[in-house]
């Protein structure tokens, strides 16, 4: 990865730590998860509202580092409106991408989410990168 380009993906990183989207609680009925990363403190809690296949809604709170508190902005982001399939789908390519695997996304739109990539360099980080992913797998088997 280039110089420019790992100081553009650090730059979205903090930008979605600073500022999260979909950050809060929705308010109503709401399939909600609970996760935790006990290696290093992250916490987060998910809410989905799954209506017809599609999800509809989807908010986060939580607490940890940039990295796990970014990576579920970006995928509240990327799975907002989209099918549960596809959402799956998305959590499986970014799955391989922090195992450092070169990823083909089709017709998916990962947005912001390949400023992570780096992270697969740094296997204690992975953890900290898919909780929020992890947590939208659990909710949406359970649907």
């Amino acid at each position: 990865m280039s110089y420019n380009l790992d100081t553009l993906y650090r730059q979205v990183i903090m930008d979605h730590y600073k500022s999260p989207r979909n950050k809060g609680t929705i308010d109503g009925d709401a399939l909600t998860i609970d996760m935790n990363n006990p290696t290093c403190g992250d916490r987060i809690q998910l809410q989905l509202l799954v209506d017809d296949d599609i999800v509809k809604e989807v908010k986060f709170d939580g607490e940890g580092c940039s990295i796990s508190m970014s990576s579920a902005s970006m995928m509240t982001q990327a799975i907002k409106g989209k099918k549960i399939e596809d959402a799956l789908e998305m959590s499986k390519l970014f799955s391989e991408m922090m195992m450092g695997e070169d990823i083909d996304t089709g017709d998916l739109d990962l947005e912001d989410i390949e400023a992570l990539q780096g992270v697969s360099k740094f296997p204690a980080r992975i953890k900290c990168a898919t909780l929020a992913w992890k947590a939208m797998e659990k909710g949406v088997h359970k649907e």
